[in-house]
């Protein structure tokens, strides 16, 4: 049975970040949001709004098609794997713009995409339960 993230509470987000960095601590070793594969953005001008992006896991995932190269590989039950000795570095990023809900994170220093494995790491340290990793 495949598992993936899902956001259940959006409302119940406080933007407090829990996630993003749980995910950049356990997956790129950094402490930094912009090594996560989660992007929490608060809405400008509104108090308590967020946004959280986590990969959709497409069935038919736009960001591998759009791969040149597939690196980016559909996973069984959805989402991708990703194959980082296949990427070529795409300047122009096609697999993040191919992604519509804009979920698939770039690294600018590696300069490959910040792939979701749906681990549930993110859930675990959310205090809200906003996210929740659920079998399909």
């Amino acid at each position: 049975m495949t598992k993936l993230i899902k956001v259940v509470n959006r409302d119940q987000c406080i933007g407090c970040f829990s996630c993003v960095f749980a995910c950049a601590r356990t997956w790129q070793h950094a402490i930094t949001p912009d090594k996560s594969d989660i992007v929490v953005k608060r809405y400008p001008g509104t108090e308590g709004a967020f946004s959280i992006r986590v990969c959709y896991g497409c069935l038919d995932p736009d960001c591998a098609r759009a791969c040149p190269t597939q690196a980016l590989i559909p996973r069984e039950g959805g989402g991708v794997v990703f194959e980082s000795a296949k990427c070529i570095h795409c300047e122009d990023k096609p697999c993040v713009e191919a992604c519509i809900p804009k979920a698939l994170p770039w690294d600018i220093e590696t300069k490959q995409p910040l792939v979701c494995v749906h681990c549930g790491v993110c859930a675990n340290f959310c205090p809200n339960d906003v996210l929740r990793l659920v079998e399909v």
